[in-house]
């Protein structure tokens, strides 16, 4: 295998794209040295009218010589074929896994080549590197850093979790925690750069970053037939990783298509592109952190504004969705900036059915997989939301026996995967509902329209945000009737299978009055519900009777102080 960023087959390269690459960037508004003092004359394209050198950093050569194979193999990250997503996707996917570098992220090599350049090119021994990131990139440049044998500190705000600053620290850096916020801890980072004469080593806005980033398209040259390469989709937060594939991707193959991928709630390449300047957005979200960035570094968007084909926004649901189809291509979990791409890539299939998919191939680079165990169960819940797969209704039904079993009948046969209830005293009692289907479009209409024809009110939740986010954990409460002071509840374990809580629900007599009901599937091999009846005087007997008889595990909850403090009357 040829190593590409050294020797004969460099130089081939190098002057094959020299005057291509100076004809589409050159600038002369800006001195070599006053912009990146860090790079070498020979690091800036040399302008073919004149043979003087302007101001734009030779990328090329930059990435052919970039310093990440010290620590990355010659061979690069895996290309791997992901068999399940291709075949939903009707396209050949693969996936790019920066997942699996030493840091579980692609900025290490951006990290690292900036360090590694900055080191070999010191006339006298490094005081040291520093950075402010809470995320991949402090994790980056604390690998560089030992690796290279140079101190380096890592700024964090306060609030910054432990898990985080351990894992930094573990690496070797000195970890300095200081402020509320980012902006705070940035202001501490550059203070102690001056003071103690620190190399400030930024996220992406610096050509030795982007070229560390670049490298995972030359490596993507190599893995692919080139002819064959239809677009490659990568998230976006700084514009670091985007512009250096970019860069390298649009001189080698023109035709592939470069797609950034961002959240509705962190678009700032999206905007800056709709809005033709780079714009700095208010505030973010930061469910992907990863890519949680208010604007674009001024190189970054230089790039971008030329070499970006498209722009594709998911939401959160969409980015939980794909992580699923991640884990099940590769069986590894990665994090919801790591799996923007994947979600990128389902959303511009469905954004674009003018195109014949079947006959393309789809690159996504999954970026990164820091995961936070904590965030699993969320991810959970929302991917079958992602995917399409649920339907969350808020449904109105007469307050009185027997309602409850027509309901799921209307929804039977599928499967019910939440239903809380909680009486009020009123007329009318309101049920949370989710159920899976198979397809939405054409299901949940017709779910609906059979509920109304029932004299059901009927709302649909399934995209309400505050639905999703607490309000089926909020649902209930305490109940204020008189009639509820006699209610005995109960909670019921039942093997977890097809039409298990229907049968459940058959089996209750028409008259027992139910006057709370929980259920949810969590994808375990056993269903729990929490069921609060009210029974009929004289009936007491008969209840014992259906509970021996029913084959469910079940416990009398109605001592349990949980429900004496937030339940019962």
């Amino acid at each position: 295998m040829i190593c590409l960023r050294r020797g004969v087959a460099t130089r081939q390269i190098l002057a094959s794209f020299r005057l291509h690459t100076a004809k589409s960037f050159i600038r002369h508004n800006a001195t070599v040295a006053s912009q990146w003092p860090e790079l070498s004359d020979s690091d800036f394209i040399q302008d073919p009218q004149g043979g003087s050198t302007t101001t734009q950093p030779d990328y090329i050569k930059l990435i052919l010589t970039s310093r990440v194979y010290d620590v990355v193999s010659d061979a690069g990250t895996p290309l791997s074929h992901a068999i399940n997503l291709s075949r939903r996707c009707g396209s050949d996917v693969y996936l790019k896994r920066e997942d699996l570098l030493p840091v579980f992220s692609f900025k290490l090599r951006g990290a690292y080549n900036m360090i590694a350049h900055l080191h070999s090119n010191a006339k006298q021994p490094m005081s040291g590197v520093i950075a402010c990131s809470a995320g991949n990139h402090a994790q980056g440049v604390a690998y560089s850093a030992s690796k290279l044998n140079i101190p380096a500190t890592i700024v964090m705000p306060t609030p910054t979790p432990s898990i985080k600053y351990s894992n930094v620290s573990r690496l070797g850096s000195q970890v300095v925690l200081y402020g509320d916020d980012f902006d705070s801890a940035k202001q501490e980072c550059t203070r102690l750069s001056k003071e103690n004469n620190l190399v400030n080593i930024p996220p992406f806005n610096h050509p030795y970053v982007i070229a560390g980033q670049g490298t995972v398209a030359l490596e993507i040259t190599r893995q692919l037939r080139l002819d064959k390469l239809d677009a490659i989709f990568v998230p976006v937060g700084g514009g670091g990783l985007i512009a250096g594939v970019a860069v390298y991707m649009k001189h080698i193959a023109p035709h592939v298509k470069i797609i950034g991928v961002e959240t509705y709630d962190a678009d700032a390449l999206y905007q800056s592109l709709k809005n033709k300047k780079s714009t700095h957005l208010d505030k973010v979200g930061q469910f992907a952190d990863g890519t949680a960035v208010k604007v674009l570094g001024d190189e970054t968007w230089r790039l971008c504004k030329d070499l970006v084909d498209e722009v594709v926004l998911v939401n959160t649901d969409e980015i939980c969705a794909a992580i699923k189809d991640i884990f099940e291509d590769t069986r590894s979990i990665t994090e919801p900036s790591g799996a923007l791409s994947v979600a990128g890539l389902k959303k511009y299939i469905e954004n674009h059915p003018e195109v014949d998919h079947k006959n393309k191939t789809y690159v996504p680079v999954l970026s990164g997989a820091n995961m936070n165990f904590d965030r699993l169960r969320f991810v959970s819940e929302r991917a079958v939301l992602g995917e399409g797969k649920e339907v969350s209704l808020a449904v109105t039904i007469p307050e009185k026996p027997g309602e409850f079993a027509i309901l799921q009948q209307l929804i039977n046969p599928r499967a019910i995967t939440e239903f809380s209830y909680r009486c009020s005293g009123l007329e009318k009692a309101n049920i949370f509902v989710s159920f899976n289907v198979v397809d939405k479009k054409a299901e949940k209409p017709s779910v609906i329209e059979a509920m109304t024809k029932a004299g059901f009110e009927v709302v649909d939740i399934s995209e309400n945000e505050l639905a999703k986010s607490h309000g089926r954990y909020l649902v209930g409460g305490k109940s204020h009737i008189s009639r509820t002071e006699n209610e005995k509840l109960y909670s019921f374990e039942f093997p977890e299978k097809p039409n298990a809580l229907f049968n459940f629900l058959q089996a209750l007599k028409s008259d027992w009055d139910i006057s709370l009901f929980n259920y949810r599937n969590h994808g375990h091999d056993v269903g729990k519900v929490l069921c609060g009846f009210i029974l009929p005087d004289g009936s007491e007997a008969e209840f014992q009777e259906f509970l021996k008889k029913i084959g469910y595990t079940f416990v009398d909850e109605s001592e349990n102080v949980f429900y004496k403090k937030f339940l019962k009357n």
